[in-house]
């Protein structure tokens, strides 16, 4: 099958699957998930010719339910942006509109999956690797509970805040590799949920639009609460706290300019200033919790804007509600939502308690049938 989207760097023409749960199904990995035998390069030129010499475990995990290991995805450089224009192995175009960005870090794992390249692609969610492609590229994405994921083969950004997690173009094949390769639990969520009021994020009128719908659809209306710190500074503390982990992890690793660059914002931190980002975070982490377990679940915009052409600048805030589940190390689902005017989707994202994954996409087959937003990409587009 074509792949004009550079969504797959590296293909087993060869790959067959086994008997299991997973059987017939075929799976694209991330650059900077081992598969063994396959490139294993996290998107960074200096490591393209690295292979895995054995599976991660998640992908060990998908193997012996039956899954066919197809191929690698492309990325953003060392999985920290959400873009997905890597200056080694190109940038990834989006299914739905040629020319646009398919978000990131994840971005080649989106795209494969929207395009009907595999059934499965397994991305990497730091502060929303998973849920802002999927938001993006039309799709739905799963992120686990940070503790209820092997990170074992997983070349990390911060594995405080790391989550392997699946793509996929339906609820029910999500769930189906969700339950084999993390610790899924049957807790069910009970509560009208709750969204957030005062959280310092502009969005796009459209997501707005579409975001309104979906609240107004629901069995009850979610209740409004606020957090201390406006998502847009504690999505800047938790990107210093990756900047700082990640400059140690490749020290001494050439890397692109870009990338140079954005390393040296956690290292250059002032001390008083990184103390405080701390702070933002630990406080982030105990509102967030609390407001899931109040209200059962948070449910917001999964980006704050949608689809953007390749050749602008990412808005800073695309992450801004998707580092809320990773600092909190919640489960997360994005679920598409709706679409802009001009045609480009939209997504919303649930987050729930842990413990509760079966509960949380019982959640999302209540709104995703209500919603019905789920469209291939148009031939051409």
């Amino acid at each position: 099958m074509s792949d004009r989207y550079n969504a797959f760097l590296y293909r087993d023409e060869t790959a067959t699957g086994g008997e299991g749960p997973l059987s017939g199904m075929s799976v694209g990995v991330k650059a900077n998930i081992a598969v063994k035998g396959m490139p294993f390069h996290a998107g960074i030129g200096a490591w393209k010719d690295r292979v895995a010499g054995e599976d991660a475990e998640v992908v060990k995990a998908l193997r012996e339910a039956g899954a066919a290991i197809t191929g690698i995805l492309n990325m953003e450089e060392g999985a920290l942006g959400a873009k997905t224009d890597n200056p080694h192995f190109g940038p990834v175009q989006n299914p739905h509109r040629h020319g646009f960005s398919p978000g990131g870090s994840s971005g080649g794992s989106g795209a494969a999956v929207a395009a009907g390249l595999c059934d499965v692609a397994l991305g990497t969610d730091t502060m929303g690797s998973v849920r802002i492609p999927a938001a993006h590229c039309g799709v739905y994405g799963f992120k686990p509970a940070t503790a209820r994921v092997s990170q074992q083969g997983l070349e990390p950004a911060d594995l405080s805040l790391d989550a392997i997690g699946p793509l996929a173009r339906d609820l029910d094949t999500l769930e189906r590799v969700a339950r084999v390769m993390s610790d899924f639990r049957e807790g069910a969520i009970d509560g009208p949920g709750a969204t957030l009021a005062g959280h310092g994020v502009e969005i796009d009128r459209e997501v707005l639009r579409v975001f309104a719908k979906v609240v107004h659809d629901m069995d009850a209306e979610p209740e409004v609460e606020s957090l201390s710190e406006p998502c847009s500074r504690i999505r800047f503390a938790g990107f210093i706290r990756v900047s700082w982990a990640m400059a140690v992890h490749l020290e001494g690793v050439a890397v692109s300019d870009h990338l140079a660059r954005l390393l040296t914002y956690g290292p250059d931190r002032p001390e008083k200033k990184l103390a405080e980002d701390m702070d933002v975070l630990n406080q982030a982490l105990f509102e967030v919790r609390h407001i899931v377990a109040k209200h059962g679940f948070l449910i917001l915009p999964t980006v704050p804007n949608p689809p953007f052409p390749r050749a602008t600048r990412e808005p800073a805030a695309q992450a801004d509600f998707t580092c809320l589940a990773n600092i909190a190390g919640l489960p997360a689902l994005s679920l598409p939502a709706g679409w802009t005017e001009n045609g480009l989707p939209v997504g919303v994202q649930i987050v729930g308690p842990e413990g509760a994954e079966a509960g949380l996409f019982a959640l999302a087959r209540t709104l995703d049938q209500k919603m019905g937003a789920y469209r291939p990409p148009k031939q051409g587009a």
